[in-house]
């Protein structure tokens, strides 16, 4: 009789460490991943400050140009590039919620931002060499700086990211935490690949 008492104790005992263990791990993977959509969300916000940003530069530009008799066709060109990529990335924005879990999405979307990190500057330079005299308009500066500021909060929160995703990666791929994140449908997170040729953030200095 004291037998089977102890081994329903043993049982009991083990059974309780077991769902304790689980209830700790899984309660660890729901703290890191809404980390993860916290940070997801940062880095939403400055890709959308961007796409802000973008139309007042754009009419800025126009606005200091309307003296021209005729309109250049280097800065037409690139503000037709420039319009592309902006609403390509506009509209990647508008469904951005699944690139935080879904890889394609996420290649998709940070494909559009590069894209459109690239026509910005190449929009910039040509209205530099198009308006030297741009650099002293004092709401251009104002934009410039804005930009400046935008593309470095853009790199410091994809770097916060990165690391967010990281963290939530080990965990869920780690041994014994992979049985609960498996059995709790956590599952590995998509990473940002990077550009080859985004080395550093598109200049928009003048």
């Amino acid at each position: 009789m004291k037998k089977s008492l102890i081994v329903i104790i043993v049982i009991v005992v083990a059974l309780v460490g077991c769902i304790g263990y689980y209830v700790s791990v899984r309660n660890n993977f729901v703290t890191l991943d809404e980390n993860l959509q916290e940070q997801w969300g940062k880095v939403e916000v400055q890709y959308q400050r961007r796409l802000d940003l973008i139309p007042n530069l754009v009419e800025a530009v126009k606005g200091y140009a309307a003296h021209e008799s005729g309109t250049l066709e280097s800065v037409t060109a690139a503000r037709a590039g420039l319009t592309d990529a902006y609403n390509k990335a506009n509209a990647q924005q508008q469904s951005s919620a699944d690139a935080a879990s879904n890889e394609s999405a996420l290649d998709s979307y940070s494909a559009s931002q590069q894209s459109l990190g690239k026509a910005l500057s190449i929009y910039v330079n040509a209205v530099r060499e198009a308006y030297p005299d741009l650099k002293a308009d004092k709401q251009f500066l104002d934009l410039q700086t804005q930009l400046e500021g935008t593309e470095n909060r853009i790199a410091t929160e994809r770097g916060r990211y990165t690391e967010s995703v990281k963290e939530y990666n080990i965990a869920v791929r780690r041994f014994p935490g992979s049985i609960v994140a498996s059995i709790g449908g956590f599952n590995v997170k998509p990473q940002f690949k990077a550009d080859a040729e985004a080395a550093s953030a598109p200049k928009v200095s003048f």
